[in-house]
């Protein structure tokens, strides 16, 4: 399956009981394209998870098209916002991976799926050649850390751990030694999920960092977000506290095909300007798909790809 078939599939439930099906019905009722047809629109993607101001910048876009355009026709209505979302929405899933060893540091809040996520990068990774080394810095939780060698194995990496309730930044340190020692190619720290605030969370990642550019100052890094999908508008709040006490370079949106709210895509990529670089479309472990903006606008309206 290519990566347009997976990106339908994985927006199946926005499509048809999301902000697609909605926008369709108000075509529908319209004969000609008027104000009351643009408010409609407009509250459908507010309402639709893709938040005021980005509902705001996809309608006056599509305003402005129509009229350059001189588009009359209130079925090229669905076209045309299309192509307006997929310029709205961006992605690199290029990892700045340019040094050996480079850092991926991996954040988010538990249950957003970060765990599975490591692993199905991890694989990815290897399977493009690369040797991965894996740092359970999550030390809250013991249950993290089995979860992060079950997945490990899986991905047949090694895995760089310590008991819980240790240091994370020790973890850390021991995991780049290892990753040094062992020629790898790419380092994935897992981070806690659980920290009580702001302060404590930027606390928490200033020490990781810290141990990494001592360690590794000249290597490429990234600091990747997993956020899930069903989760809406929450979501990109929770980007937004991540985005000021971490400087994350990227998001991995996680059970896209499990909610109705794929239109938070649009929101997270324009309100918070950091690319998604990856989504998860599925359970199996090759379902971690790089993010393509015209896929997704395909797939979203459920039109062919361009």
């Amino acid at each position: 399956m290519g990566i347009f078939d997976k990106f339908k599939k994985g927006l199946k439930k926005t499509r048809e009981e999301g902000i697609t099906a909605q926008i369709e019905e108000a075509i529908d009722e319209y004969e000609e394209i008027t104000d009351e047809l643009y408010d409609e629109l407009e509250e459908i993607l507010i309402m639709g998870d893709v938040g005021f101001p980005t509902a705001e910048k996809v309608i006056t876009s599509l305003k402005e098209k129509i009229e350059n355009d001189n588009i009359k026709d209130v079925k090229a209505v669905k076209e045309t916002m299309q192509d307006i979302v997929s310029g709205i929405v961006w992605g690199g899933s290029y990892l700045r991976l340019r040094t050996k060893p480079s850092v991926i540091l991996v954040i988010g809040v538990n249950g957003v799926g970060k765990t599975t996520t490591i692993g199905k990068l991890a694989l990815r990774l290897k399977n493009q050649g690369r040797s991965v080394i894996l740092g359970a810095a999550d030390t809250f939780r013991a249950a993290a850390i089995e979860q992060l060698q079950v997945w490990a194995d899986r991905a047949e990496v090694d895995l760089i751990k310590s008991a819980e309730g240790s240091d994370p930044a020790s973890v850390v340190y021991d995991t780049i030694q290892a990753g040094k020692a062992r020629d790898c190619d790419v380092i994935i720290i897992d981070t806690a999920g659980r920290l009580h605030n702001k302060k404590n969370l930027m606390d928490e990642l200033n020490k990781i960092s810290r141990v990494i550019n001592r360690e590794l100052p000249d290597a490429s890094k990234e600091v990747l977000l997993v956020l899930d999908a069903t989760t809406g508008q929450n979501a990109v709040n929770q980007a937004k506290d991540f985005k000021d006490a971490a400087g994350i370079t990227g998001i991995v949106l996680t059970k896209l095909d499990g909610t109705a709210r794929g239109g938070v895509v649009l929101a997270i990529n324009n309100e918070l300007d950091v690319p998604v670089k990856f989504v998860g479309v599925g359970e199996q472990i090759d379902d971690l798909q790089p993010f393509d903006a015209d896929a997704f606008a395909a797939g979203l309206f459920g039109s062919e790809e361009k």
